[in-house]
């Protein structure tokens, strides 16, 4: 992990292109409109306020509700492994912060992301408002169960960790679509990369150990579960 401190009076923009450079490329992500999009997105607008002077360490802050901003490197991996492309409709569950979405925005031709926690949901669709991002639908729900009303989909991902792949997903999933999400408990999780093929069958491949907060919902961790 790279820890980045910020120089007194040092840019956003250059706060991000250190980040960029030191975390994500070095790290191996080539792919050049995630780097672009990581470059562009100012991750220091999606963090609680006063946690600014950190917003470009290497590591997740807390966002309340239990929940978290992810490390700037697992969005930069995750969004490299789906290969997006401009015309995707994208599916982005666990809204959280807003700033996987936002990441998405630049690549995508739209994206819906759900959230649980309803205050995180008006948060995040209050600051997509304010930078602009014309291309996000916010959506409060079940994120477990998808969005079958906005069906099929390109692209999907959940920042939560599920005891297995909800069915609902694959339903929901286009052929051709790829979906990544960490799957496991508290003290084990991979992240799983998902293909549907154009006949319908799916091909699964574990990347890397990763760690998220639970699913919730009606797919995911059922209430006490999760402690186990």
């Amino acid at each position: 992990m790279v820890e980045q401190i910020p120089m007194a009076g040092e840019s956003s923009s250059t706060q991000r292109e250190r980040m960029v450079l030191t975390q994500i490329v070095r790290r191996g992500i080539k792919d050049p409109r995630v780097l672009a999009a990581m470059r562009l997105i100012p991750r220091d607008a999606f963090v609680t306020a006063g946690d600014e002077a950190e917003a470009y360490q290497d590591r997740p802050l807390p966002i309340g509700h239990q929940q978290t901003i992810s490390q700037p490197y697992i969005v930069a991996y995750m969004s490299e492994q789906l290969h997006i492309q401009p015309e995707d409709t994208v599916l982005d569950i666990g809204t959280g912060s807003g700033y996987q979405a936002a990441i998405f925005s630049r690549l995508a031709k739209h994206v819906y992301t759900i959230e649980y926690v309803s205050a995180l949901a008006k948060k995040a669709a209050k600051l997509f408002e304010h930078l602009h991002y014309e291309n996000i639908t916010v959506i409060e729900g079940d994120g477990s169960a998808g969005l079958p009303q906005h069906a099929p989909f390109d692209v999907i991902l959940a920042a939560a960790s599920a005891p297995s792949v909800p069915e609902p997903l694959l339903e929901q999933l286009s052929p051709g679509g790829r979906m990544i999400l960490p799957i496991g408990n508290r003290d084990f999780q991979v992240l799983r990369l998902v293909k549907k093929q154009s006949d319908g069958r799916t091909e699964y491949d574990d990347l890397i150990q990763v760690v998220f907060v639970p699913l919730r919902g009606q797919f995911g961790w059922k209430e006490g579960d999760w402690t186990r």
